[in-house]
This record gives structure tokens, sequence and C-alpha cells, in this order.
């Protein structure tokens, strides 16, 4: 019971961060200079949801509901904004929506955490050590050897760094966030050196993130670069998050294949709203479905 309770806690605090973040770029469309001071609080309160949200429940989870965002800032844009909402974009909003329902209904449950030390175990395993060279040694393969060569060019080479390095980040921020989750509950981790190691990991995995996000969304298209972004970053912190926490280990074949059906579903409904969004009239301002880290720009990363 007490892992079904924070699922829905997770649920409830990742639905609120898409709701806000979603909200926040309509608000700022409206160009008041008091809504622009609004939509700045709205996500910056939808990202303090959003980090919260994975101290509770696992990052399966919380990380595909990122697209819940867009459905929100269509649906707001097409109320006040009067900017009018294709049927392909219903279909898409559609989509996503059962996308979602499906990953909450069949989503594993939260793995009962008592210490950062425990979370550090987790990291510090062979499965994960791999995972995390392998994708440090690609970063740096992408920076070092791509990024002068294709980087103007080819989108998946600013992408790439960006999805990769957020997989980390996420695992990361899921490792700080409990680690505060304990400390207001009267157990301080930040006794340990762990709990700041994680923190500093974020920070510079941030950093790195917005660094480079930033060089793909003045290069290439936002309307080509979110969704693909949302795709790789997703399916990448999914894949960590299966080898550091095995958060499949409890659920039946049936169960996984369930929910990946509900994330491919997601990803269709996302691709969709995209590609469609300038087909009712004026561009819908649909925020990145991902967001981690608050980037005051129309784009975020994903912690």
């Amino acid at each position: 019971m007490v892992g079904i309770s924070d699922n829905i806690r997770g649920f409830v605090l990742a639905l609120s961060s898409s709701i806000f973040i979603g909200s926040s770029f309509i608000i700022k469309k409206k160009g008041l200079k008091i809504a622009g001071a609004s939509g700045t609080r709205a996500m910056f309160v939808g990202e303090g949801a959003n980090f919260a949200a994975y101290a509770y429940a696992p990052a399966i989870l919380v990380t595909p509901l990122g697209a819940l965002s867009i459905i929100f800032s269509a649906v707001l844009a097409h109320f006040i904004l009067d900017e009018s909402l294709h049927i392909f974009g219903v279909v898409g909003c559609i989509l996503c929506l059962v996308g979602s329902v499906t990953i909450v209904l069949h989503a594993p449950l939260e793995r009962d955490i008592e210490s950062v030390k425990q979370v550090w175990q987790l990291a510090t395993e062979p499965g994960f050590i791999i995972y995390t060279l392998v994708v440090i040694a690609l970063v740096i393969i992408l920076i070092v050897m791509y990024v002068p060569r294709y980087g103007q060019t080819h989108m998946v080479v600013y992408i790439g760094i960006c999805s990769l390095m957020g997989s980390l980040t996420v695992m990361g921020v899921k490792a700080v966030a409990i680690a505060l989750k304990l400390s207001f509950s009267g157990s301080n981790q930040f006794i340990y050196f762990e709990t700041w190691f994680f923190t500093i990991l974020v920070i510079i995995f941030c950093v790195m993130q917005l660094i480079y996000l930033n060089k793909a969304l003045d290069t290439f298209n936002t309307a080509v670069v979110s969704p693909v972004y949302y795709v790789m970053f997703t399916t990448l912190t999914i894949l960590a998050s299966m080898i550091m926490f095995k958060e499949w280990d409890s659920q039946n074949a049936s169960q996984i294949i369930t929910e990946l059906c509900g994330f491919v579903t997601i990803l269709s409904g996302t691709f969709l709203l995209h590609k469609t969004k300038d087909m009712g009239g004026s561009p819908t301002a649909s925020p990145p479905p991902y967001h981690r880290s608050t980037d005051l720009s129309p784009t975020q990363v994903e912690p």
C-alpha cells in the first residue's frame, strides 16, 4: 500500500508539473508584463513539482508524463489565445492521454528506500557502472569527433549528447529528491557525502544539457527538435532507470509490454501534435514534453 500511495503522489506531482509548465507558455505568450512574471512563476512551480515527483514514483511513470504539458498548452491556446486546434491535434492529445493512462495503470511500484546510501549501492552496481561509462564515452566521442564535423548539419549529434546526459541527470535528480524527502521526514541525508556527490553531478549534467540543447535549438527547427529529443531522452531515461533501480524485476511480461505500448502511444501523439500544430491556424505555444531543469526560454532540459 505504501508503494501504491507513493505512485499516486508521484503521478499527482507529475501531472501538476505538466499543468503549470504547459500553462506558463500560454501565460507568457499573452505578452503582458504581469502575465510574463506569472508565466515564469508557473514554470518554476512546475519544475519543482516534477522534481518532487521523482522522490515518490519510478522514472518510468514520471518521465513519459511530460508529454501531458503539450496537451495543456494546446488546449489553453485554443481557449485563451483563440488558436485553432486541428482535428489531428485533437487526435494527438487523445493519444497522449490514452498512453499516459496506460502507463499510470501499469507502472511498477516505487522501491522502498530508507537511505541515500541504498541509492548509492544501486548506482555502484556493475550494470549501472557499465551503462554510465558507455554514456560518458559516447558523449566524449560526440563532443570531440562529431560536433565539429556534423553539429551544424545533423540534429542527432546535439540531441544525442543532451539525451545521454539527461538519462544520468534523472538518476541523480531522483537520488537528491529521495534524500530531500527522507530529510524532511526526520532522517537527515545531507550528512552523507553521497548526497552531495549526486547534487554536484546533477548541476554539472544540467549545465551540459542546457549548452547543447540551446545549440540544437539555435541551429534546427524547434518543432523538429522537441519530439526527437523527447523520444531519445525518455527512452534512455527508462533504460537507465531499469538498469539502476530494476523497476521491471517485480513485473511480468504482460505488464512490461503494456507499459511499452503506452509509451509508444504517447510518442505517436507527441509527433502528431508537433507535425500538425500549424495546420489549424497560428502556431500553438507547445512546450517540449520534457522538463527537468528550469530554463526561461521556451525549452527546458530534462533532468
